[in-house]
C-alpha cells in the first residue's frame, strides 16, 4: 500500500510540472502581458513595475524562479490585486465555490442515482424513456444557456428568484440548478446502464428466487456492483464542482475561484492563472487517488499494489 501511494505521489508530481511548464509556456506565447493597457504607462513606471515583480528577467530565470517557489506552496503574488498573493486568493474564494459545489454534487448524485435506478427498473416503460428524454436534454444543453433560461424564467418572468449575486439561501437555488443539471444527467444515464448490466448477472437472478423485494434487489444486491462507473465519474466531477464553473460562477456574479480565473484570463494575471490551475489539478488528482482506495471497498476483488514492472 505505501509503495502505491510514493508511485502515485511521484506521478502527480511530474503531472503538476507538466502542468507548470505547458501552462507557463502558452501564457508567456501570447503577445502583451499583465501590464499591457490601451494607454502606455510611462517608460520609467514599466521598468518599476517589471523589476518589481522580475518581469524584465529572462523566460528560464522566471520559470525556474515559479517553479522553486511553487515546490514550497508559494505561488507568487498577484499582478492586479495588490498586496495580495494567489494562497490569499484562493483560500478567500474556495469557500465560496465549494459550498456552491457541494450542494450541486450532492443534488446530481442523489436525484442522478435514484433516478438512473427507476428507470433501469421500468425499463421501456413510458417512466424509463420520460426520464431519459430529460437525462439527454441535461446531457446536451450547455450550462450557460440553462443558466440564461432559468434567470428568465425565475427571476424576469416570475420573480421570485434573485438573478445573481451570492448573499443568501434564495441566491443559491437558480446556480445551484445550472450547475448540477449536466452532471445529474449523466450520472442517471450512467446509473441506468450499470444497473442494467447488474440485473442481468445469476445473483440478482438468484436473489428474486429468494423472494427478495425490488428495493432490495436493487439498492442492496444491484446497486453496489453498479456503483463503479458512476464512482469513476464522481472523482474529476466532484473537483470541478468544488472549484466552481468558470461559466456559472461568471454568469450569476458569484465570487468564487471559478470567477477569478477567468477575471486572471482578461487581466493576463499570470500568477492567478498558473496558482489556480495547479490547484484545480492537484484536486483532480485528489480525487483520482480517494476513487482509487474506495473500489476495494465497493468491490473486494479489487485490490491496490505495487508490483515490479507495473
Amino acid at each position: 500500500m505505501l509503495a502505491y501511494f510514493m508511485k502515485r505521489l511521484i506521478g502527480a508530481c511530474v503531472v503538476l510540472w507538466i502542468i507548470i511548464t505547458i501552462t507557463f509556456g502558452l501564457m508567456h506565447a501570447i503577445p502583451g502581458g499583465p501590464f499591457t493597457q490601451e494607454k502606455k504607462l510611462p517608460p520609467a513606471v514599466m521598468a518599476t513595475v517589471e523589476t518589481r515583480y522580475h518581469l524584465n528577467d529572462s523566460l528560464w530565470d522566471q520559470y525556474v524562479d515559479y517553479v522553486e517557489h511553487a515546490a514550497v506552496l508559494d505561488l507568487g503574488p498577484s499582478y492586479k490585486y495588490p498586496g495580495k498573493t494567489v494562497n490569499d486568493i484562493i483560500a478567500e474564494t474556495m469557500p465560496v465555490s465549494a459550498e456552491l459545489g457541494l450542494i450541486a454534487l450532492i443534488l446530481a448524485i442523489g436525484i442522478g442515482v435514484s433516478a438512473g435506478m427507476i428507470a433501469a427498473w421500468y425499463k421501456n416503460t413510458w417512466i424509463d424513456y420520460s426520464m431519459m428524454v430529460g437525462a439527454t436534454l441535461g446531457v446536451s444543453v450547455p450550462s450557460f444557456i440553462l443558466a440564461a433560461v432559468l434567470i428568465q424564467l425565475f427571476a424576469f418572468t416570475w420573480p421570485i428568484l434573485p438573478a445573481a449575486m451570492w448573499k443568501g439561501p434564495a441566491y443559491v437555488v437558480l446556480p445551484v440548478l445550472a450547475l448540477a443539471a449536466q452532471p445529474m444527467a449523466f450520472i442517471m444515464r450512467l446509473t441506468r446502464s450499470s444497473i442494467l448490466d447488474a440485473l442481468g448477472q445469476d445473483y440478482i437472478r438468484t436473489a428474486r428466487s429468494r423472494g427478495a423485494g425490488t428495493w432490495r434487489i436493487l439498492w442492496h444486491h444491484a446497486l453496489r456492483n453498479a456503483l463503479l462507473p458512476v464512482v469513476s465519474y464522481i472523482g474529476p466531477l466532484t473537483a470541478a464542482l468544488l472549484t466552481g464553473s468558470f461559466i456559472v460562477e461568471t454568469i450569476f456574479a458569484i465570487p468564487g475561484l471559478g470567477r477569478h480565473f477567468v477575471i486572471s484570463i482578461y487581466n493576463r494575471d499570470y500568477t492567478v492563472i498558473l496558482g489556480i490551475t495547479i490547484f484545480y489539478s492537484f484536486l483532480i488528482m485528489f480525487m483520482n487517488l480517494l476513487i482509487d482506495v474506495m473500489y476495494p471497498l465497493l468491490d473486494p476483488r479489487i485490490t491496490l499494489k505495487h508490483t515490479k514492472g507495473e
